[in-house]
């Protein structure tokens, strides 16, 4: 970090004594939208794939801007995350699967705040799913399609920066592995 620089932590969380108690002479004002974000800052997302003899798929969908996506929501009150993204790629995708339980990665995502240059990382659990079947999916205008791996990063990277485009190439890169580590 330069000098003058900020880590996302210290910009979007107030300062605070050894104790954790807020200084109120160094305090910043979050707008409530903010804070909600903050406080579902974790989320899960389902690695949906299929193993062909032309080799592995991965299943994306659309968000509402467009963009290619696995399925990832937040992490829900009550559930594991697996069960969290089991429930995300049914919405979105119609996914009935095998969802691995344990995340086999992490990535972050970042988002703009409603505070002018405020951003904050939302970290993400990546679960593998393996997908037996499809039904019509729950959210409308997903487009659950297909892609092979590099197709697959291709879509991933397309209008995104180079940190949220590297991010997604190493998950599914990182998937790679650990399916044909699975299917031998």
């Amino acid at each position: 970090m330069g000098t003058g620089s900020v880590s996302a932590r210290q910009s979007r969380l107030p300062a605070g004594d050894a104790r954790g108690r807020i200084n109120p002479t160094s305090a910043r004002h979050l707008p409530l939208a903010d804070l909600r974000r903050l406080r579902g800052s974790e989320q899960v997302a389902a690695v949906c794939y299929r193993v062909r003899k032309s080799g592995i798929e991965f299943l994306l969908v659309q968000t509402r801007g467009g963009r290619w996506t696995f399925p990832k929501g937040g992490a829900e009150p009550g559930l594991t995350h697996a069960q969290a993204a089991a429930l995300e790629a049914f919405e979105e995708a119609g996914v009935h699967g095998r969802m691995e339980e344990l995340s086999f990665t992490r990535y972050v995502r970042r988002k703009r705040g409603e505070v002018r240059d405020s951003v904050f990382e939302l970290v993400v659990n990546a679960h593998l799913c393996e997908v037996l079947w499809l039904d019509p999916p729950q959210e409308a205008d997903r487009n659950p399609t297909w892609f092979s791996v590099e197709k697959a990063k291709r879509r991933l990277r397309e209008d995104r920066g180079v940190d949220c485009a590297d991010e997604f190439t190493r998950v599914v890169d990182h998937a790679v592995g650990r399916i044909q580590r699975l299917h031998g």
